[in-house]
């Protein structure tokens, strides 16, 4: 248990931002799974409508340091590679 007054303001606080960082952290991963339902369903307009959605909560995610810009970018890359090749098996 922390002993100062300080550490006991830092633990209020850590205890707050991870209370809001966790909850961040599981709305991206929902409009994820928004996405890959729809890529696994094969629906393009759908998946292309869920990632439009989908990159602006994780890039907002990455300036609030929620997660790494590099992992953002290799997520939303990979998406939109998967929503690119249904697109094209569809046409």
């Amino acid at each position: 248990m922390a002993n100062t007054k300080a550490a006991i303001k830092a633990l209020r606080s850590s205890t707050k931002k991870n209370e809001v960082n966790s909850a961040r952290k599981n709305r991206i991963r929902s409009f994820v799974r928004k996405v890959d339902d729809a890529i696994k369903a094969s629906d393009a307009t759908k998946a292309r409508e869920a990632f439009k959605a989908l990159e602006p909560e994780i890039m907002r995610g990455v300036t609030k340091k929620i997660i790494k810009l590099n992992t953002a970018a290799r997520k939303l890359t990979r998406l939109s590679a998967a929503i690119r090749k249904i697109s094209q098996k569809a046409a």
